[in-house]
């Protein structure tokens, strides 16, 4: 009987680890991604969060006019290995929070010296290193999360929804 009473908390013990053992976290509303571009000149990186649209408007999750953290999360980062350009504006190597304004035709892209902030809650405007303005266009395809790639030419594409915006940059 003993033996009987042990064989069955030894069976409930694996049965209750093995169906914990199955058990996995929720995966992120908005997971993380990196965009990157190299070339003999140097490189670039890109390290940002993907929220999805999910029924709701582009211009309530990045509003224009408005200053957006170019993602989710924490705020997106940008690093460049080399002095680069940027729609025709200087930068130097080094790792930047990558902010955006939004608007109809142009976006401002805003690099911030503090690369080490949650979103846009704590954007200091005094620490730009660099604005920008940049194309903004509409596609007919849209993009349900949001999403950053380099052409071949190292021009950077960030896409959501039906907006594509162009950050041409160069070494």
């Amino acid at each position: 009987m003993k033996n009987l009473f042990s064989l069955l908390i030894a069976v409930f013990l694996m049965s209750t680890t093995a169906s914990m053992a199955q058990e996995f976290p929720k995966l992120d509303a908005s997971p993380m991604d990196k965009a990157s571009f190299s070339s003999d000149a140097g490189s670039v990186a890109v390290i940002y969060s993907r929220p999805q649209l999910k029924g709701r408007s582009l211009d309530k999750l990045a509003p224009k006019g408005k200053i957006w953290r170019t993602g989710a999360n924490e705020a997106t980062t940008i690093s460049f290995s080399s002095d680069a350009t940027i729609a025709g504006k200087s930068i130097k190597a080094g790792t930047y929070s990558l902010f955006s304004i939004p608007g109809d035709h142009h976006w401002t892209l805003v690099l911030n010296s503090n690369a080490n902030q949650w979103g846009a809650y704590n954007y200091d405007e005094s620490l730009d290193v660099l604005r920008a303005s940049v194309e903004a266009s509409t596609e007919k395809d849209a993009i349900e999360a949001f999403a950053m790639a380099f052409k071949k030419d190292g021009t950077l594409v960030m896409a959501w929804g039906t907006t594509r915006v162009s950050v041409p940059i160069s070494f």
